[in-house]
């Protein structure tokens, strides 16, 4: 087996520095080649081990099939996607790499019992996008690392591997091995490293631990003990990309989009005392302001539980076809869409005008074959490419766009720079331009900002209303709630 496509400088230091270590982390920014980083270590090591699993989110699954494809001489025959059909008597063991969605050690008994069965102690195992194993506790998590912990060699890769801080880093380490931080629990190191918010319990007026944490501490220790089986590296430390633009563009509510949108925040929220504001709550009601302003609503009756589609005639569909509009019609455009009603609603209205051949959809409402096909059709000949972050902004690599729609912001930074960095990769030589559409005094304001300060939305206003609540100040926490 050989690589066939040359290593850039930073994943050749990348590839020298983990070879000698049979465990190691590409934590490298989204667009630096990670894969193609895991692959030299792979083939580096083909004498080594019998059998490689390459974990990714389910979504991701073609891209890593095609990723080996591209950058090997490997044949169809040597890489095993699984599948529904997968099982411990169909699975070919003569396959030397195996690509596994994450999801399934979660939802799918027959897939971990397969795993189980197939791993050997000479076996490699990587894990894409390991954020998905942040969650110490998670089924998946455990699942993965109990059985990884048997194989040879072990990789985890992640361009954004903290999202949350230092609390992300324990699950990822510890699936690489518990030697590298030297806790054997969670707990042990949470005592260490976190700490957590102190909250007065309005029943028993008694201070409690609650689950939020508020910093890490002994950050830098962590970093020395990573620092031996981690390779760390940003785009512009290392490529030379073209830098990105940024639009927007502004509609306002309807007058029936204004009635829902306070409606929303009563009912949620401010008919209730401040201190049961749960994040759950707030959760909730972001997603209703941020669903109104796209045009619906699916309310839920708090007496019977019903749950109710109010649609909403809205301009945001209009906004969307007039930024299209402005771009050249020889540019192909990806269309990031929060909501699945309003993937159909964008998908609907730019096949009225430019027709059913120039658009097509990547979202987990399709199959992962539907997918692959609607994504290899519009590299050959579509224009707009309409998918949902939750499917499409891991993993994909969008070059071909030189324009990015974002529809409806997600609440994380973390996720808005994954979205933006799918056509923000190597190879891209065009500065992509980024239109973010936005409703005027709305929620869309709040989002904005906090993403402007790399910002979770939902944190930053949490974090605002636990420190008024804290100071006893339930009036101000409810008018600040009023101007969401």
């Amino acid at each position: 087996m050989q690589t066939t496509t040359e290593l850039l400088p930073h994943q050749g230091l990348a590839a020298a520095k983990l070879m000698f270590s049979r465990v190691g982390g590409l934590l490298m920014e989204m667009g630096t080649g990670k894969s193609r980083t895991l692959i030299e270590l792979a083939f580096r090591r083909q004498d080594h081990f019998d059998r490689f699993f390459w974990f990714c989110p389910v979504s991701l699954k073609a891209t890593v099939y095609y990723e080996l494809l591209k950058h090997t001489d490997l044949e169809v025959d040597d890489i095993c996607v699984w599948d529904d059909s997968t099982n411990e008597r169909t699975v070919p063991l003569t396959a030397r790499f195996h690509v596994v969605g994450i999801e399934s050690m979660s939802s799918s008994d027959r897939i971990v019992h397969t795993f189980d069965k197939v791993l050997t102690d000479k076996s490699y195992v990587a894990v894409d996008e390991s954020s998905y194993i942040k969650g110490h506790s998670s089924k998946r998590t455990e699942r993965i690392t109990a059985m990884a912990s048997r194989a040879k060699y072990r990789a985890i890769l992640n361009g954004t591997p903290f999202t949350q801080g230092a609390v992300d880093l324990y699950a990822q380490m510890r699936f690489l091995s518990p030697e590298i931080l030297g806790y054997k629990s969670f707990y042990s190191f949470a005592a260490n490293h976190l700490e957590y918010e102190i909250k007065r319990n309005p029943q028993t007026r008694q201070y409690v631990e609650t689950k939020r944490i508020v910093r890490s501490h002994n950050v830098r220790f962590l970093a020395a003990k990573i620092e031996p089986y981690t390779f760390q590296v940003l785009k512009n430390e290392c490529l030379t990309l073209p830098e990105k633009l940024y639009e927007s563009r502004y509609c306002a509510m309807s007058s029936a989009q204004r009635g829902y949108y306070e409606q929303a925040k009563h009912e949620i929220l401010l008919q209730h005392d401040p201190d049961y504001w749960t994040a759950t709550t707030i959760f909730h009601l972001f997603t209703a302001l941020q669903c109104i302003i796209c045009g619906f609503w699916k309310r839920r009756d708090s007496r019977t539980g019903v749950q109710t589609l109010i649609e909403i005639d809205h301009d945001r569909i209009d906004t969307m076809l007039a930024a299209a509009e402005e771009i050249p019609l020889e540019a192909k455009v990806v269309v990031w869409a929060k909501y699945h009603y309003c993937v159909n609603q964008i998908v609907q209205k730019l096949t009225e005008v430019y027709g059913a051949d120039a658009v097509q959809q990547y979202h987990g409402k399709i199959s992962t074959e539907q997918r692959e096909t609607q994504l290899a059709a519009w590299r050959a000949s579509g224009r707009f490419l309409v998918a949902t972050q939750a499917s499409g902004g891991h993993g994909l690599t969008l070059n071909e766009a030189e324009y990015v729609i974002f529809y409806a912001n997600s609440f994380k930074f973390s996720e808005r720079i994954q979205a933006e960095d799918r056509n923000h990769r190597i190879g891209q030589t065009k500065r992509p331009v980024y239109v973010s559409l936005s409703c005027l005094d709305s929620i869309d304001e709040r989002i904005a900002r906090a993403l402007d300060k790399k910002e979770s939305a939902l944190r930053s206003f949490q974090r605002s209303i636990s420190d008024l609540r804290g100071r006893g100040d339930k009036n101000k926490a409810v008018e600040v709630a009023a101007k969401l």
